[in-house]
C-alpha cells in the first residue's frame, strides 16, 4: 500500500453551534473543517494542490453566520510542517497519460450507436463528435490502470474496463440530452442543443436510444456485479432529477437536498464508473470503497465547481448561459450560502425565483456575499478527502494524475 498523506493540517475553532455545515458533515460521512479567510489570501489558481491537503479527522463544521461579511467566516488553518509523498516529484499530467486510451473513444461509441435510419444516427452522433472533454471516461480509464497496478498486474487496460469508459460517457451524454428537454435549453456545449434542432419528441428518444447502446455495451461485459453497479447510476439520474422539481423549507434540509441531489445527478456516475472498473481487478471492498469515494468526492467538487462558474464566467466560457440555473429555479450552493446573510433570498428560493426581479435581485445578493466563495472552499474540502482516498493507492503515475486531476478540478474555468 502507498505510505498515506502526512498530517500537515491543525485546524481551530472559535464558534460553535448547529448549522449547515453539521448538514454536510453528516452528508459527506467526514468531519472537516473550513477557512474562507485562507482561500481569499492564496487564491484558488495559485495555491493549487498546495492547500488541497487532508484536515485532521476530528474537526468539526461550524460557524457563526450573520448579516455581515467580516463574521461569515469559517474557521481558519494553523499550517504545520508538512510534506507531500507521491511516486513522482511531479504530478502527472492526466490527458496525456490517458490520451492513447481515449483516442478512439468516440469512434467506437459511435459505432455502437450504428442505425440505419440516417436522422437518428445524425442525432446520435450530435455530441459524439470528439470535441467534448472526455472527463469522465478520463478518470474512469486513470483509475482503472491506477488499480491495475495497485493489484500487482501490469497497467493496461482491461477490455471491460474500456468498455466502462465508453459506457459512462454514453450515460453522461443521454442524461444531458433528456436534461435539455427537461430545462427547455437551446444551448450546449457552445452549439444548439438536439431538441432544439429536432424537437424534444425526437431528443427524448435519441437520449433512449443512447440508453439502451450502453446497456447493450455492459451486457457484453458479462459481469453480474459490473451490471449492478453501473445500473444503479441510471437509477440516481431520476432521482437526482425528481429531487431536483422540489424545494425543501427547513435551511438545514435544503442543504443536504441539494447536495444529495447533485451526487445522484453528478457524482454518482464518476463513483460507480470506479468502483466498475475496480471490481473487474480486484475482490477487496476496501479497494473498491477507495475507487467509489474517489469519484464521488471528484464528482460533487465538480458540479460546485459547476454551480460557481455559473454566477462568475461568461456564456462564451461555460457553454451555456449564465445565471441559468437561477433561471431554472434552483438554489445552489452559492444562494444556500448567500441565504445567511441576505434572508429575503428564502421566499425566493421556495417560489423557485418565479416572481418579476427575483433573478437579478438573488444574483446581486450572491455576489454580495461570500455564497460563491464558500462554494468553492467546499469543493476543496471534497477534492481533499478524494486526494486521501486515491493516496491509499500504491504509487503510480496515474494515481499521481488522479490527484492533479482535483487541482484542475477546482482551477478550471469552463
Amino acid at each position: 500500500m502507498a505510505v498515506p498523506w502526512r498530517q500537515c493540517r491543525r485546524w481551530s475553532t472559535h464558534c460553535t453551534g448547529t448549522s449547515l455545515f453539521e448538514t454536510i458533515c453528516h452528508f459527506t460521512g467526514r468531519p472537516a473543517s473550513f477557512s474562507a479567510s485562507s482561500w481569499k489570501r492564496t487564491g484558488p489558481a495559485n495555491e493549487g494542490l498546495q492547500a488541497a491537503q487532508p484536515a485532521h479527522t476530528n474537526s468539526t463544521f461550524s460557524s457563526s453566520f450573520t448579516r455581515h461579511k467580516s463574521r461569515l467566516l469559517f474557521p481558519t488553518p494553523q499550517l504545520c510542517c508538512c510534506r507531500r509523498i507521491h511516486s513522482d516529484a511531479k504530478l502527472k499530467d492526466p490527458f496525456t497519460l490517458a490520451q492513447k486510451d481515449l483516442t478512439h473513444l468516440y469512434d467506437d461509441i459511435r459505432k455502437e450507436l450504428l442505425v440505419s435510419k440516417a436522422e437518428l444516427k445524425s442525432l446520435c452522433d450530435y455530441y459524439f463528435d470528439g470535441k467534448g472533454k472526455a472527463f469522465r471516461p478520463m478518470i474512469v480509464v486513470l483509475m482503472a490502470r491506477a488499480l491495475n497496478i495497485h493489484s500487482n498486474r501490469d497497467g493496461d487496460l482491461l477490455p471491460g474496463q474500456r468498455s466502462i469508459a465508453m459506457i459512462s460517457e454514453m450515460i453522461h451524454t443521454a442524461s444531458l440530452v433528456h436534461d435539455d428537454v427537461i430545462d427547455g435549453s437551446d444551448k450546449r456545449r457552445g452549439k444548439n442543443t438536439i431538441n432544439d434542432v429536432w424537437g424534444e419528441r425526437k431528443a427524448i428518444l435519441a437520449g433512449d436510444f443512447i440508453l439502451s447502446a450502453a446497456s447493450m455495451v455492459m451486457a457484453r461485459i458479462g459481469s453480474n456485479t459490473v451490471v449492478s453497479v453501473m445500473s444503479q447510476i441510471i437509477e440516481d439520474l431520476v432521482r437526482g432529477e425528481f429531487m431536483q422539481l422540489g424545494s425543501k423549507e427547513n435551511e438545514n434540509e435544503r442543504f443536504k437536498h441539494y447536495l444529495e441531489k447533485t451526487f445522484k445527478k453528478t457524482a454518482s456516475l464518476i463513483a460507480n464508473s470506479c468502483k466498475a472498473v475496480s471490481v473487474q481487478v480486484n475482490s477487496d471492498p476496501e479497494v473498491h470503497e477507495i475507487a467509489y469515494q474517489y469519484g464521488k468526492n471528484v464528482g460533487i467538487a465538480f458540479q460546485l465547481v459547476d454551480d460557481v462558474l455559473d454566477f462568475t464566467s461568461c456564456a462564451n466560457q461555460l457553454g451555456k448561459p449564465s445565471a441559468a440555473d437561477l433561471k431554472l429555479g434552483l438554489a445552489t450552493g452559492p444562494v444556500l450560502f448567500a441565504c445567511q446573510q441576505f434572508p429575503e433570498l428564502h421566499a425566493m428560493i421556495m417560489r423557485r425565483f418565479s416572481s418579476k426581479g427575483d433573478v437579478d435581485r438573488a444574483w446581486q445578493y450572491v455576489l454580495q456575499s461570500d455564497g460563491v466563495e464558500q462554494t468553492h472552499y467546499l469543493a476543496r474540502r471534497y477534492c481533499q478527502e478524494a486526494i486521501r482516498q486515491v493516496s491509499m493507492l500504491r504509487p503510480s503515475a496515474e494515481r499521481d494524475a488522479l490527484i492533479r486531476l482535483t487541482e484542475m478540478v477546482l482551477t478550471r474555468d469552463k
